[in-house]
C-alpha cells in the first residue's frame, strides 16, 4: 500500500483506503474516492494532481492525495 502521490501517471489503481480526518474522508469520498473504486492519475502540476475517478476528472491537492492509499 503507497499514497496516491507515489502512483505512476496513466496507471489505474485500486483505492484500499481513504485516511484523514472525519471531514476530509467525507470530502473524499464526495468525490468519489471510496475504497475499492478505481483511480488513474492523468497528470501532475506543481504536486498536485489530476485524476480520473468514478468518470470524472478531479484536481486535489498533493496533501489531499497523500490521504488516499492505492
Amino acid at each position: 500500500m503507497m499514497p496516491l502521490t507515489l502512483a505512476n501517471v496513466g496507471e489505474e489503481n485500486l483505492i484500499r483506503k481513504v485516511g484523514g480526518n472525519p471531514e476530509v474522508r467525507a470530502h473524499l469520498e464526495n468525490l468519489g474516492f471510496v475504497a475499492g473504486g478505481n483511480v488513474t492519475i492523468i497528470s501532475t502540476i506543481a504536486g498536485n494532481l489530476i485524476v480520473n475517478v468514478k468518470d470524472s476528472r478531479v484536481a486535489i491537492s498533493r496533501e489531499m492525495a497523500s490521504k488516499i492509499m492505492v
